[in-house]
């Protein structure tokens, strides 16, 4: 039986631009969390965390509403750059990268608080910037949070289903990845199609983490 494997290609592809997105942003983030003592810290975490409790389909509405270019925000990304970002490829990055912030933002700041403050102060004195210090001295402590992080977030990513649903739809060779594929299979009792793309994503899950599990022992030795 022939299977089309776009879904799964696209999932990839989606779990990858987001994840690279994700270290871009994510790194700086979680070291500038680790470190301020702003008064509103605690609500900026709160906020961070809340993919982590909220519905998907709850995010992927408010996205939608958000992308859509009757809102004020889609409406002037559609007028400034042409950008329209429901049921897009790219508006199911953005999607991601905001729902997958925490599972990289969180343990990698977890590795910042715990690194102690002598490696810092031991840069500075041999006359290293900010920027040596933090590229030189602190990520090279915090591989296995980097690694944790990286990995979360992109088996996060492989794994969406409302917040793409809600913002992607199912428009082939466009917004439908695997997930959605295996739920629009199911309902049209095409049992055989579902378990491919099932058993795929189940494999491709248990080797990543695997990976990371062995990587982090030997670190760890």
């Amino acid at each position: 039986m022939h299977y089309d494997l776009s879904p799964l290609l696209l999932t990839f592809k989606l779990a990858l631009f987001t994840t690279v997105i994700l270290l871009c942003i994510g790194v700086p983030f979680a070291w500038w969390l680790a470190n301020t003592r702003i008064r509103i810290k605690p609500a900026v975490e709160a906020l961070v965390a809340m993919p982590l409790v909220l519905p998907p389909s709850v995010l992927g509405f408010y996205l939608l509403l958000a992308f859509s270019p009757e809102h004020w925000f889609g409406a002037w990304l559609d007028r400034a750059v042409g950008l329209r970002l429901a049921f897009s490829f790219e508006g199911l990055v953005l999607a991601s990268v905001i729902f997958s912030f925490p599972f990289m933002v969180h343990p990698i700041q977890a590795a910042f608080q715990n690194l102690p403050a002598s490696l810092k102060e031991a840069a500075y004195v041999l006359g290293k910037s900010r920027w040596q210090t933090f590229m030189r001295v602190l990520l090279p402590n915090i591989k296995p949070a980097l690694l944790s992080g990286t990995v979360l977030a992109f088996a996060h990513t492989v794994g969406e289903f409302g917040v793409v649903l809600m913002i992607g739809g199912n428009l082939p060779n466009e917004t439908r990845v695997a997930s959605i594929a295996i739920y629009d299979e199911v309902e049209s009792l095409n049992y055989a199609a579902a378990n491919f793309y099932a058993g795929i994503l189940f494999l491709l899950s248990f080797a990543i983490l695997l990976l990371v599990y062995i990587t982090n022992r030997r670190i760890f030795k």
